[in-house]
């Protein structure tokens, strides 16, 4: 037996499922999950000592690659004073100022815990700010799993073919109106339908939980026109796309101003951390200064901060966006010319280091059209890449991510096992 199916077997005995979050489980692609011991740069070694070139970089935060000498510096230094400490400390302001100075939308920012908390509190606030109880979402988009938000949802629950979760009230359910992401109509259709009602509409403005989908030309403005038009709040999520694909995230690119932004992910250094910040009329509604409560007796905490700051100014110093873009061309570019030799339907949309590969022949541009890709080919192309040592997440609805430790002998290698399995199917 192997070390990683004796843990599995274990794990399942006292944990849900062997798992403590579901897509790792992999239903999906079928067969039991392996287990990693370590991690380094851009491989993943398991508990069976199998070097895996890794393609889900902790599903985003690895954008410097595992275990950074620097980032890791930091946890050490910050250790040494303490692991937490219940009250503010200087390393929540530093990480205050950065999130500011990237995100001109952002004038105030409340830090938490993960990027549930960040956009439950974000979707709370903006109901307490507009004194409205309607909010908007998109069909495969996922913002965490607080009741408001588990309705049409991407990522596990999508992978699990149980998108609508057991467990939310259905008077939760009817607050919030699920539309067609890339349908400006929808979005008209649905504010005239319900008039003063909708206190906001939440989006990944670029999903990544339903696989990685890009918008329409002009999409991202006409909802922002609609929003400001009808008095609801805009809310970026960009708990997977901020600062991973600029310093300013999908916002920066499109010259977008939401009114509210949730973070994560990369502003933890790979340590848990969510953060939601805005327009400072709004964000001066949470407690103590409001009425919006929000609290957290880990927010803040000195680890995660020093691992997020780390991570922040390798950002701002080694500026690699351009880099990780031209890793991700070339992936891009290989899977395409070997589908295409080979007569694949297939479509890899990409931009920076974000990317999914989708056995389409039509363009992903939505949930609907995300679905009607083939599953089946997707699970023989991983299963063929995780035995010839590459790993990418296991579900066809995932996005997958770059990091810089890619360059050099990873992404040659892994160029070359997509190229090899993609013409074995």
């Amino acid at each position: 037996m192997s070390a990683s199916t004796d843990l599995f077997a274990r794990a399942q005995r006292l944990i849900p499922g062997g798992v403590n979050s579901p897509v790792r489980a992999f239903r999906s692609v079928g067969g039991a999950p392996f287990f990693v011991k370590s991690a380094q740069g851009a491989t993943l070694t398991t508990a069976d000592d199998r070097a895996l070139i890794d393609f889900v970089c902790t599903w985003g935060p690895a954008i410097h690659g595992h275990n950074h000498p620097v980032i890791k510096a930091a946890i050490a230094a910050a250790l040494e004073h303490g692991t937490s400490f219940g009250t503010p400390n200087p390393y929540e302001v530093e990480m205050a100022e950065l999130i500011v100075r990237f995100f001109p939308s952002i004038h105030k920012v409340r830090m938490c815990n993960s990027g549930t908390e960040a956009t439950m509190s974000a979707i709370r606030l903006a109901r307490g700010f507009t004194k409205r109880d309607k909010i908007i979402k998109f069909a495969g988009c996922y913002h965490g799993h607080s009741d408001s938000l588990l309705i049409k949802a991407g990522s596990g629950a999508l992978t699990h073919g149980n998108p609508d979760s057991a467990g939310v009230p259905a008077s939760f359910a009817r607050e919030t109106i699920v539309l067609p992401y890339n349908d400006v109509a929808a979005l008209e259709a649905a504010f005239t339908a319900n008039p003063g009602q909708i206190a906001s509409v939440i989006l990944e403005p670029y999903c990544g939980n339903v696989g990685f989908i890009m918008p329409d030309a002009g999409y991202l403005q006409a909802v922002r026109d609609v929003t400001a038009r009808h008095g609801a709040l805009l809310i970026f999520d960009e708990v997977m796309t901020g600062f991973r694909l600029a310093r300013g995230g999908v916002q920066e690119l499109e010259a977008i101003t939401p009114d509210l932004t949730t973070l994560g992910k990369i502003i933890g250094g790979g340590l848990p951390v969510g953060a939601f910040g805005g327009r400072a009329d709004i964000m001066d509604c949470l407690a103590p200064r409001g009425p919006v409560y929000q609290a957290g007796t880990l927010s803040g905490n000195p680890l995660a901060m020093a691992a997020g700051i780390a991570s922040l100014r390798l950002l701002d110093e080694l500026d690699p966006y351009a880099r990780l873009d031209a890793l991700g061309a070339r992936l891009r570019d290989a899977v395409k010319s070997a589908a295409e030799a080979k007569g694949l339907p297939v479509q890899v949309p990409q931009r920076g280091s974000m990317f999914s590969i989708f056995f389409n022949a039509a363009p992903v541009r939505d949930y609907t059209t995300a679905v009607q890709s083939d599953a089946a080919l997707f699970k023989r192309f991983f299963f063929g890449c995780l035995n010839d040592g590459v790993y990418l997440a296991p579900s066809a609805y995932e996005a997958g991510f770059l990091s810089t430790a890619h360059e050099g002998s990873a992404i040659d290698r892994a160029c070359e096992v997509f190229t090899r399995n993609l013409q074995k199917l």
